[in-house]
């Protein structure tokens, strides 16, 4: 078992304020429109790894590449990231983190100008290689433990309007990959309750605010670092 403390949206002040509650946990999972100050607090103070993907509140971080050098622009040329050092934008990527494998696409529909926005089909399309992604890796014989969303499944704990529709591809995306795990946040608890819901065999779960709870390890644990990046769209 990972003990995973996961956020999305809403900063906890309780957090802040002290952080016992969350003390046992391995691994910080961020479903986007957090503050990265909020989340580097979080990360360096319980000295544990990140992965996050960001949302439609995030700023654009399609630019950078991780490259054998360094964090790079599009470019080639050298950058630091804006989000907490050592973190891991999982956005379109599949990484191994504290012993899980998380395959990441974040963003929310598009409903207005802004960054981190996609149509329904340009969300098809990034999902889709991100699957290619995860076929890839899985010829090692390891599954995705854990797929990290910042908006949910269409008609799986989303909304009614516009901002909070979710995303028709996130149900083949979950067939594909068979996780046994769907977390994300933007849509907010008071709108539809806190119970989690599932795709077939895989948990469903709205993560807004901060939740803890354990995920089981398959075989073969994997180490800290090695990913695999879903290519420009």
């Amino acid at each position: 078992m990972v003990r995973v403390l996961a956020v999305s949206d809403e900063v906890d002040e309780r957090l802040v304020a002290d952080l016992s509650a969350v003390r046992g946990a391995a691994l910080i999972l961020g479903c986007g429109d957090l503050p990265f100050d909020y989340l580097r607090y979080l990360m360096d103070t319980l000295d544990v790894p990140l992965v996050f993907v960001p949302g439609n509140h995030d700023p654009e971080l399609s630019g950078y590449r991780t490259a054998r050098s360094g964090l790079t622009l599009r470019a080639g040329l050298p950058a630091t990231e804006p989000w907490p050092p050592g973190a891991v934008n999982a956005d379109g990527r599949v990484v191994d983190v504290a012993g899980l494998r998380i395959a990441g696409l974040g963003g929310a529909p598009r409903y207005r100008d802004g960054p981190n926005q996609y149509s329904q089909r340009q969300q098809a399309r990034r999902a889709r290689a991100l699957a290619r992604c995860a076929a890839r890796r899985r010829r090692d014989g390891r599954p995705v433990d854990v797929l990290l969303t910042h908006a949910p499944p269409r008609g799986v704990g989303d909304g009614a309007d516009a901002p909070h529709v979710g995303f028709d591809c996130l149900h083949p995306l979950v067939r594909r990959l068979r996780t046994p795990l769907l977390l994300h946040g933007h849509v907010h608890p008071y709108t539809t309750g806190v119970a989690d819901l599932s795709i077939g065999a895989t948990v469903v779960r709205n993560v807004v605010g901060r939740h803890l709870f354990d995920v089981p390890l398959t075989k073969g644990a994997c180490g800290n670092g090695s990913s695999d990046r879903l290519p420009p769209s």
